[in-house]
């Protein structure tokens, strides 16, 4: 029993110091971490051209109401309401007769006047060689001249009042003074105009180009009026729908700083867009970026590429010629479509993180690949279905 005792005591002894053994020797080490994979662009300078946004109305570029310049009843309409109308073309026609009346005895008043005249100059024609015989005395024959003179005299004025009547009857067929789009009809088939109805009878718009009123801060018009190459008007104006989505057409301003608004302290600047299509109508409301001033060699960087520090730093990844990160401190001004414009900090050839910085580390190595804006990226996968 003592020596079957002291062998399993021993065999325990000598499993304790295997398990003991086993348990000091070291650990197998793990493999290098591999390069945080990140999404980087190759900073560009570029013209960037800064700009506002400013609310602003949409005015025709002409505006005709159409009024009658005679008195009468209108016999007919002859336009489409909404339509397209050219200048001189026949939009409303007046009862012509009551005008035709006038033409006609004007017509036979200036007839009525030539042969007075001519009766009157005859007279003074044979009264001529009298007088220098001395057979009529010289107050018959200057009273013959004098009643040849107010014959012609009479005829001039009839003339005048015939040329009167023939523009009144003209007056009744009313035409387009301007080429645009006419509205709604005003008044109505047997209605009475004249000219002092208040109402007009239908309003013409010119809007192939329109204007756009846009209100500015009086305080920045000094530095839009010193924009740009020769001045503000040299510079673009897009015009923004609703959507936020710019318009097909560009735009130029023509005028700024007029007046200012003595309550608001606002400034109006008049900007000319064409509008061949129609698609801005008077009275819409619109917004206009107007660009205040252009930087020849500006540096933009993306939006998700700068972070911020906690005291609100503006901060970016930027990757060497051998792949090692490090994060920069950098100023940033105005956003031009969704990139910030570089005042500081980066430049131009600088391989700035675009995705994946939440991967990095000072000094550690990245595998960078080229990023692709969303817009980009999306036409990709749709044209791969």
């Amino acid at each position: 029993m003592p020596v079957k005792y002291l062998t399993r005591k021993n065999m325990l002894i000598a499993a304790a110091l295997l398990s003991l053994a086993a348990c000091s020797k070291p650990a197998p080490q793990e493999g290098a971490a591999p390069p945080a994979a990140v999404t980087v662009l190759k900073l560009q300078a570029a013209p960037v051209v800064l700009s506002d946004e400013l609310p602003g109305r949409v005015a025709a570029f002409r505006t005709a109401d159409i009024r009658p310049q005679v008195g009468g009843i209108v016999l007919r309409r002859q336009f489409e309401q909404g339509a397209e109308v050219q200048a001189g073309q026949k939009l409303f026609q007046l009862n012509p007769a009551p005008f035709q009346a006038d033409v006609d005895s004007a017509a036979a008043a200036l007839q009525h006047a030539v042969a007075t005249a001519k009766r009157a100059s005859s007279q003074a024609d044979r009264l001529t060689p009298l007088v220098e015989a001395d057979a009529i005395s010289r107050q018959a024959y200057d009273d013959a001249v004098a009643q040849r003179e107010q014959a012609v005299a009479t005829v001039a004025q009839a003339r005048a009042s015939l040329a009167r009547r023939r523009l009144d009857l003209a007056f009744a067929s009313i035409e387009a003074p301007i080429a645009g789009r006419i509205g709604s009809e005003l008044v109505t088939e047997g209605a009475l105009v004249g000219l002092a109805d208040a109402t007009p009878m239908a309003r013409i718009q010119q809007i192939d180009k329109v204007y756009v009123d846009v209100r500015q801060p009086a305080a920045a018009l000094a530095a839009l009026q010193a924009s740009g190459n020769g001045g503000a008007d040299k510079l673009p104006v897009t015009i923004l729908g609703a959507d936020g989505q710019p318009h097909p057409v560009m735009g130029r301003i023509l005028f700024s700083g007029i007046s200012v608004d003595a309550g608001t302290g606002d400034a109006v600047i008049r900007v000319l867009v064409d509008n061949p299509q129609r698609q801005l109508l008077p009275g819409m409301f619109v917004r206009a970026r107007i660009a205040r001033a252009v930087q020849a060699n500006g540096v933009l960087v993306p939006q998700q590429a700068v972070l911020r520090s906690s005291d609100g730093q503006a901060q970016a990844w930027v990757l060497d010629g051998a792949h090692k990160a490090s994060l920069k401190t950098i100023t940033v001004g105005d956003v031009v479509e969704h990139q910030y414009v570089v005042n500081g900090g980066l430049k131009a050839g600088d391989t700035v993180v675009i995705e994946g910085q939440e991967r990095l580390q000072p000094g550690a190595t990245a595998a960078p690949q080229a990023w692709k804006p969303a817009v980009v990226a999306t036409a990709a996968a749709a044209k791969a279905r």
